[in-house]
């Protein structure tokens, strides 16, 4: 019976947090998206040319192919780092938690020479067919500053995980991952400052005005408009959002503004991103971020005993090896909330500017210049897409259309 007490008792934490996380996944999943929306069966050749179709397609299809190259060998070099990689402990004269960050150095830095090649050819695509402008060196060297984040950020990752797990051996993973949520939290609070760019009011007037009646119809109020200088390093429109509380803000390409979308068209993709900050998409995506981080610190804790637990140097590179499987096999999962979400700005669109004719157009736009597939092959849409394709997007404007007539 003795023996048995321990074990009931982490049956019981790990049922209460399953229950906890279906709570949360339920309210997380909560939509202004009709749950009886049916999107029509649209045919792509109606609303793209086959020209656009096919070197969409074609472009998207290399990078597909050489991402899902990158990621089988990427769990091939982990696989032996797990294997073998205990052997650069005598390379380390530091302690447990020095060794272990060492160790994770190690990791971080087959990665890199991993995705090199693949970097590479990614870019040399791409060059190929427009969509970036710089050459070989800038797109290897002008990451370096994140490279140095990440190795920071990775050496303070271990050391948590490690002195937690010295307090709580089997436990560490229930402390730790409300740690790294924080981070998480304040990683987005910041970034938004970090972005720079300049007040969309330089480069247009009316449409800042326009985007603040906008946000005023969804709900918001001061979330400033920048626009960010990209058009030397890729003619690629674009636009996103970030940040929380006081530090949100909406990100404009400048190359969106001066790519052909006339006014009404520029509105819907502001509508749309206003419509991830109305929704609080921000603060979702870190509590799905959690959601996701307690499984995997679990599944590393559970993986790491049999090299004496995430205390121990050792286990560090059998830990990384679960965490780079993990984020693989979740993927899908990841892509379907993605993309749950960008479905909900675009009716958060549709419902503020009334202009399903602007947001089709705007679709049917980004697949002739920014040459984004608009019908995905199925297994790349589950894999690859973390957003809905632009056939689905099209068809959510014409179901607005149709439930608003």
């Amino acid at each position: 019976m003795r023996r048995r007490a321990p074990l009931a008792w982490q049956v019981v934490v790990l049922a209460a947090l399953a229950g906890v996380w279906a709570v949360a996944v339920y309210f997380l999943w909560q939509s202004v998206v009709p749950s009886s929306l049916s999107l029509p069966n649209l045919d792509p050749r109606e609303f793209f040319s086959a020209h656009t179709l096919s070197r969409a397609a074609d472009f998207e299809q290399f990078l597909e192919l050489t991402w899902i190259g990158e990621q089988l060998l990427l769990v091939a070099v982990f696989v032996a780092y797990a294997r073998w990689g205990v052997g650069f402990m005598k390379e380390s004269a530091a302690g447990p938690i020095g060794t272990g960050i060492f160790l994770a150095m190690m990791g971080f830095a087959l990665t890199w020479f991993v995705r090199l090649p693949f970097e590479i050819l990614d870019t040399w695509w791409e060059r190929k067919y427009g969509v970036l402008k710089v050459g070989y060196a800038e797109v290897i060297f002008s990451g370096w500053l994140g490279l140095g984040f990440t190795f920071l950020a990775l050496s303070i990752a271990v050391a948590i995980v490690m002195n937690i797990a010295r307090w709580l051996p089997r436990l560490w993973w229930v402390a730790a991952v409300p740690v790294f949520t924080g981070i998480a939290l304040l990683q987005t609070f910041v970034g938004a400052y970090l972005v720079g760019g300049h007040s969309l009011r330089q480069d247009d007037p009316q449409l800042a005005a326009a985007a603040q009646r906008i946000q005023r119809q969804e709900g918001l109020s001061g979330i400033p408009v920048n626009v960010v200088v990209v058009h030397d390093y890729t003619p690629e429109e674009n636009a996103f959002a970030t940040g929380l509380g006081p530090s949100r803000k909406v990100f404009l390409y400048d190359t969106i503004l001066t790519g052909g979308l006339n006014r009404r068209q520029l509105e819907t993709v502001l509508a749309h991103e206003f419509g991830h900050q109305a929704r609080d998409h921000l603060w979702k995506e870190i509590a799905w971020y959690a959601l996701f981080a307690f499984p995997e610190a679990f599944l590393i804790a559970l993986v790491a005993r049999r090299r004496g637990g995430m205390s121990r140097p050792e286990a560090i590179p059998l830990a990384l090896l679960v965490a780079v499987v993990f984020t693989l096999v979740t993927l899908p999962l990841q892509n379907v909330v993605t993309r749950h979400y960008e479905a909900e700005a675009d009716w958060m669109a549709l419902r503020t500017t009334r202009n399903p004719t602007g947001l089709a157009a705007t679709m049917r736009h980004f697949g002739a210049y920014d040459l984004a597939d608009p019908d995905p092959p199925t297994w790349a849409y589950i894999l690859y897409a973390n957003h809905p394709t632009l056939m689905q997007r099209i068809a959510m404007a014409e179901a607005w259309r149709a439930r608003n007539r």
